[in-house]
């Protein structure tokens, strides 16, 4: 039924006299049609008389009143209650470093004083009687030498920094005693597709805009983005997603349609003219450094035990000693004496090449392959040139534990 369907409706309904004062009436709701749709919007909820019941009403009464009649929650209603719930497990993360009272006046002996250095996003996704654990990306607390977290009812606790990696980006704080918020569960990343609808619940550019929410899809999964880190270059594993992510949400929540935790939100592309470009940690990946830095405070990975510099970043002479068909490489910087490359018999100046069945043309590569390709344990062959002569060690991977 159209909107003039319905004003005619109401009106047959009511039955009101037929005179010359409810022609002109009638004129005047037809012009207002025409010229406002407030006016028509008015009169479609115009209310009706309290002794005619509705045409609904008609029809229980007529059929008794065995029926078992109960409102039905809307779409929007039961996500509405899914992310109220979601957002009590998303708190703020603040970094607070120490500086001299006046930067502008250096003088010896002068009181530090901690301000805040920036502010991100948390997810609690662990929590007992008397502690919660909250996870959150390391680049918002780099460097902090304090940790301040705000709680979904604007409490603010100091925080513990239980491990960090910032190869991953993902840092594990607790916070000691009751906790008001509540527990994200997991849900499972790898189960996503391009248009799986999910939501960034985050802080976005403060605590002022706290728990924001933000909805989007997946816009594709399996995207590897190469950051710049504190531990080195490295190439990012991530979900892409159009829902808004700003400085701020770091560290916060990308949940699907079920209310689970899929990603850490994490990275955004922010160049002019680009929209639409957001970055999550899948929720998997993230587990499992979680797992980790909860039972070591740091991942252990593979080492070598080697100082490694890009090839075209020294000086020519070392280039000269290579064959023509060799342009790139990593050459040794130095040697860990303890490790197990010394043991092998690699030495400073020697040019790495390859690892197992691996071209390593910079230092990049060697990280990339130990980390992701290679196990504590695991016995490799690393090829390298030593005096223009290519050569050939095993050595036994061992752990970064030291």
């Amino acid at each position: 039924m159209n909107e003039m369907d319905q004003l005619n409706e109401v009106s047959r309904e009511n039955k009101p006299p037929k005179n010359r004062w409810f022609k002109g009436m009638a004129m005047t709701v037809a012009g207002g049609m025409l010229g406002s749709v407030i006016t028509l919007t008015a009169v479609n909820y115009l209310p009706q008389s309290q002794d005619e019941p509705s045409l609904a009403s008609n029809q229980i009464e007529e059929q008794g009143s065995n029926l078992d009649v109960q409102p039905v929650s809307t779409a929007n209603e039961s996500m509405a209650d899914m992310i109220e719930n979601a957002s009590k497990a998303i708190v703020g993360v603040v970094n607070m470093q120490k500086q001299q009272a006046n930067p502008f006046v250096q003088q010896q002996g002068q009181a530090e004083q901690e301000v805040e250095s920036g502010t991100g996003s948390g997810v609690i996704f662990k929590k007992t009687e008397d502690e919660a654990y909250i996870v959150t990306n390391n680049h918002v607390i780099e460097g902090a030498s304090n940790i301040e977290v705000s709680l979904h009812n604007g409490d603010k606790v100091k925080a513990e920094l239980i491990g960090t990696d910032s190869l991953t980006d993902i840092a594990v704080l607790k916070v000691s005693g009751k906790i008001d918020g509540e527990v994200l569960p997991f849900g499972d990343s790898s189960k996503l597709r391009a248009g799986d609808q999910v939501l960034a619940i985050g802080n976005p550019l403060g605590l002022d805009l706290s728990r924001t929410v933000t909805q989007g899809i997946v816009s594709a999964v399996d995207r590897s983005i190469g950051v710049s880190t504190s531990a080195g270059e490295w190439d990012l594993d991530v979900i892409q997603t159009d829902a808004a992510i700003n400085p701020g949400n770091s560290g916060g929540a990308l949940i699907n349609s079920a209310g689970k935790l899929v990603g850490i939100n994490s990275l955004k592309i922010a160049n002019n003219g680009v929209e639409g470009l957001g970055f999550a940690i899948p929720i998997n990946e993230v587990q499992t450094i979680i797992d980790q830095l909860l039972e070591n405070g740091k991942i252990i990975r593979p080492y070598l035990g080697v100082g490694l510099m890009n090839l075209e970043e020294v000086p020519p002479f070392y280039s000269q000693k290579l064959p023509e068909s060799v342009s790139k490489g990593a050459i040794v910087t130095q040697v860990d004496e303890t490790s197990e490359a010394a043991k092998a018999g690699l030495k400073a100046e020697d040019i790495l090449v390859s690892i197992g069945d691996k071209e390593i043309t910079n230092a990049d590569d060697l990280r990339k392959y130990l980390y992701k390709d290679f196990e504590i344990g695991d016995k490799v062959e690393v090829g390298f040139y030593r005096n223009g002569e290519l050569q050939k060690v095993e050595v036994t991977l061992a752990g970064n534990e030291g």
